[in-house]
This record gives C-alpha cells, sequence and structure tokens, in this order.
C-alpha cells in the first residue's frame, strides 16, 4: 500500500458515503495496520492510536464518574499516572488487585467495578500471572478485561483466545520494532466495544499520521524473525547475567528458576526479550550504564537494537521510592530490552561493563 500522506480525501457528491473523508476518522494506511494488528491478534476488530497510552485510555473511555477500576498492582507505570492524574480527578474511583493471586480479583472487586487492568509479563519486574484465570474471574462478574500484551508481542502470545475482552499495545515497541515510530493499537471480538473504541479515538483527535501507519505495518513484516531473535540472544544474556556475582537477581521467564517458567511455557510460544536485572548496589548499575558501548541507556524497549533503562526514572518515576519498593522496583534495578545484535557481542559488552 502506498503512503496516503493526505488530510482530506475527495468526494464524489452530496449522497457520496465514501471509506475514506477526513483522516481524522480514517485513512488506507491506517486502515490497513488496523486490519494487520487484529488478525495478528485474532481479533475481529482493531484501532490504531498515535500512542500506546492514547490506546490504554481508548480502552478506559467509557467509564465515568462513581465507577470503579481495578488496576494490577505491577501496572505499568504510564497506566498508573493516567489513572492518577486523569481518572481519578474525573471521579474514576480505583483500586489495585494481585493478578498473581487466585481469588484476589474477585475479593477487590465492588459492586460499581467496570473494568479490570494487567499485564503479563509485567513492566519491569517480568512477572507472569494466569492470564485465563484472571480473565475468569472477572468474566463471572461481569467485569470487563483490558490487557496490555506489550511486552510479548502477538507473536508470542494472544490474550483474546484467553478470555480477554480487550488487548492493547505500545505499537512503538515491537510492532513496529525499529525505535523509530509512536503508536498504539486496541484490539478486541466485541462489536460494541470496538465501537466505542472507534468513538474515542475521533473524538480525541488520537489517530496515527498515515506515514507512521506505513512505517509500523513495514516493522510488522519482520515481526516474527524479530521476536525469535530476541527471545534467543536474550535466553544467553540472562543465563550469562544469572551467574555474575555482582548480579542479586534476574527477572526473565526463560530461566528455570523463575518463579512463573512452568506457567509462561504454557500460555507464551517463547519468553521474549525483556528481562529486568538487580545488582548489588545502586553504584553497580550506575558503572554498568557508564561503561557499556553497545548497549544503549534509553527508555523505550523492542527495536532491533538492545537498550537498558532504569525504571527509577523513567518508566516508574511517578512512583514513590516506597511504591517502587513495593513494586519490586528497588533502585539498583535495570531493565534490559535485549535486541538481535549478536549475543557475544552484548554479552562481553555486560562483562566488561562489570569488571
Amino acid at each position: 500500500t502506498p503512503i496516503y500522506q493526505a488530510s482530506t480525501f475527495a468526494l464524489e457528491g452530496l449522497e457520496s458515503d465514501p471509506a475514506y473523508m477526513y483522516t481524522r476518522y480514517q485513512n488506507p494506511n491506517r486502515a490497513q495496520l488496523e486490519a494487520t494488528i487484529a488478525a495478528l491478534e485474532g481479533a475481529r476488530f482493531g484501532h490504531c492510536y498515535a500512542s500506546g497510552m492514547a490506546a490504554i485510555h481508548a480502552a478506559f473511555g467509557t467509564l465515568k464518574a462513581g465507577d470503579h477500576l481495578l488496576a494490577a498492582s505491577d501496572l505499568y507505570g504510564g497506566t498508573m499516572n493516567l489513572i492518577r492524574s486523569i481518572l481519578a480527578p474525573a471521579g474514576i474511583e480505583w483500586s489495585l488487585f494481585d493478578p498473581m493471586t487466585t481469588g484476589s480479583l474477585t475479593k477487590s472487586a465492588r459492586p460499581n467495578t467496570k473494568i479490570a487492568v494487567y499485564e503479563s509479563p509485567t513492566n519491569p519486574t517480568l512477572k507472569v500471572c494466569d492470564i485465563a484465570a484472571v480473565a475468569s474471574e472477572a468474566t463471572a462478574l461481569g467485569i470487563r478485561t483490558v490487557f496490555d500484551n506489550t511486552f510479548a508481542s502477538p507473536a508470542l502470545q494472544n490474550p483474546l483466545g484467553l478470555g480477554v475482552d480487550v488487548v492493547v499495545h505500545s505499537s512503538t515497541k515491537y510492532l513496529g520494532g525499529h525505535s523509530d515510530i509512536t503508536g498504539g493499537a486496541l484490539v478486541t471480538d466485541d462489536e460494541a466495544i470496538s465501537a466505542e473504541a472507534f468513538t474515542w479515538l475521533i473524538n480525541s483527535g488520537a489517530s496515527p499520521s498515515p506515514f507512521e501507519c506505513w512505517l509500523t505495518h513495514r516493522g510488522i513484516k519482520t515481526l516474527g524473525l524479530r521476536v525469535a531473535k530476541h527471545c534467543a540472544n536474550a535466553q544467553a544474556v540472562a543465563e550469562f547475567l544469572v551467574k555474575h556475582p555482582r548480579v542479586v537477581r534476574v527477572n526473565y521467564p526463560g530461566l528455570t528458576s523463575h518463579v512463573g517458567h512452568d506457567l509462561a511455557s504454557r500460555q507464551m510460544n517463547g519468553f521474549g526479550g525483556m528481562m529486568s536485572v538487580v545488582f548489588d548496589s545502586v553504584e553497580t548499575a550506575q558503572q554498568v550504564v557508564g561503561a557499556l558501548r553497545i548497549w544503549t541507556f534509553a527508555p523505550s524497549l523492542g527495536g532491533v537494537e538492545s537498550l537498558i533503562g532504569y525504571p527509577a526514572r523513567m518508566s516508574h518515576a511517578g512512583l514513590t521510592p516506597q511504591e517502587r519498593e513495593e513494586a519490586g522496583i528497588p533502585d539498583s534495578l535495570l531493565r534490559l530490552s535485549v535486541g538481535i545484535e549478536d549475543p557475544d557481542d552484548l554479552i562481553e559488552d555486560l562483562d566488561r561493563a562489570l569488571r
């Protein structure tokens, strides 16, 4: 599909009802991308947004004052910031539940609970929950489930098939895959939810540009190849780091020592390219960041290049130190997005930085 870099489209007459009229409503590049992402997730409907946060916001778009939202205790920091800074001031109630604990959602639900939002593996602690079990609990109570599948991508995990109602992505990450676009996506099998998501999209003005959609679609063409390499490299890096004397803990589901390893083996098609590492001190973490040559110290994830992030100052900066500690995010933790470079080069770079 060529790039339809147009804001408006010529109409044939007063009675015309075209598929494309104004790009905020729809554009051929966005339509193609939406259909592709929906197909990857096995969904009937898909919508694309200007960012992952816009997609998350759209998933919450039907909440109104007096409604209650259940948020997973290990939720992405940006989503928590959205809940606190925009939803709560609008009169939407919220509280936490633990998706790793059976029955937590049921116990935490209220009569006015409308939505439960969760993710697995979690960012940045890489905890793994039973996606289907949480969805089942919510469905039994008439609560809509929203699941952030950014970390796994559709190549490794399809939550709709496990009973989830709505799946969201930051397509900036693995879907785009080259750190050159910003975007988000929402998919669902429910026609009413799809209509709500579209209404929110056009009225919020959060439509992505045609070029961003074209670039994202280009990236998706190599999604399977890239994710397979991300997984293989991450496994090698994790196995190196877990044995290092200056490493306290490696959070990676591909390690048999990971508490969620067996569950991840059952509900995922691979363990992904993300991990987090707790070092023996903040000073060691600082040393690593300053000495690396191949790895880049930067926020974001899911690109072909290897990135190291510092959640305490990046993705989870909005949390208090106590909240981060309770969430298993000490100041000595670094998050690694393992790219597709030669794994020996990545390991050698880490080994040298730790000396």
